[in-house]
């Protein structure tokens, strides 16, 4: 089946998508309907200080939020590089996103916020490669069979008697067998292959193949590009010789001095690639104030 070669999706959520151009809308809301199940139309591209891409700072996050028909939001987060404290990240996400629609002596009008989040890792799925979780209400501990839902209104009557709490999406391309079991499956195809098929009829996609398409960029778009995910795999590959030359210097030298050299080594080699300092925290599992300490910038 013939293929065309398309940038990868989190270069597109960061650079290509976050305009306001209703081709852009198409594309993420394409992405969103087959995803849930309902057609979905994308009416903004909000920007917010968790939204905003920081220039100096290669890191393995880029974030989206979208707010869709009906006033529901959803919140991307992409990830290359796995982080202990990920469900934490997520769940700050989410809860920031509601928090942001209450004002100040006005009522709790909360709408529904969907968390998206592409892992390029497999969070020890075994085959599974895309994951829903939601919650829906309470369930009685002694007599469970009496339930309350998680209601905008306790009046059965009222049309706010909508669910509001978040719904989460765990999306994991690497995992992905690459057998189409439903129209959602060709975007997962993208995610993991940055490449569309001929026969790849799936909400957005047409648009996708147009906006994503690495062929038809400018030379110095394919130099941004490339550039960009030369980071990316240098940064993965940073972590794992850390690990190796961590190990290895704790054999030779049976001391703790011997991981400390590696780790300010690594700081030193990430700060000179480019890396932010919280990026540079982050990967390699320590302090903000510890980078600076090891660059001499405390």
């Amino acid at each position: 089946m013939a293929e065309r070669k398309l940038i990868s999706f989190d270069y597109a959520v960061k650079y290509l998508l976050r305009g306001k151009s209703s081709d852009d809308f198409v594309i993420l809301g394409g992405f969103l309907s087959e995803l849930t199940g309902r057609k979905i139309e994308v009416v903004s591209i909000l920007e917010s200080e968790s939204n905003k891409v920081d220039p100096s700072d290669k890191g393995n996050r880029v974030d989206l939020k979208a707010q869709i028909d009906g006033g529901e939001f959803a919140v991307f987060e992409i990830q290359f590089l796995q982080e202990f404290d990920f469900f934490g990240k997520v769940l700050y996400g989410v809860s920031r996103a509601v928090v942001e629609q209450v004002s100040a002596g006005k009522l709790y009008n909360i709408k529904k916020v969907h968390s998206i989040n592409i892992l390029y890792y497999n969070l020890n799925a075994k085959r599974e490669y895309l994951f829903f979780g939601k919650f829906d209400g309470f369930r009685g501990v002694h007599f469970e069979e009496e339930s309350i839902p998680f209601a905008q209104s306790a009046d059965k009557d009222s049309k706010a008697l909508a669910e509001i709490h978040p719904e989460y999406y765990l999306i994991l391309p690497n995992m992905f067998d690459e057998k189409l079991r439903g129209r959602f499956d060709e975007w997962i195809y993208i995610l993991k292959n940055s490449a569309v098929r001929d026969d790849f009829t799936a909400a957005g996609i047409k648009e996708a193949k147009v906006k994503l398409d690495y062929l038809s960029m400018s030379p110095e778009e394919k130099r941004a590009y490339e550039r960009y995910m030369d980071n990316l795999r240098s940064a993965e590959s940073m972590i794992i010789a850390a690990e190796v030359r961590g190990k290895a210097a704790g054999r030779a030298e049976g001391r703790e001095e011997g991981r400390m050299e590696t780790q300010r080594e690594n700081v030193r080699r990430m700060y000179q690639e480019g890396f932010g300092f919280e990026t540079i925290a982050k990967v390699l599992g320590i302090s903000p104030k510890d980078v600076y300490d090891i660059l001499g910038l405390s």
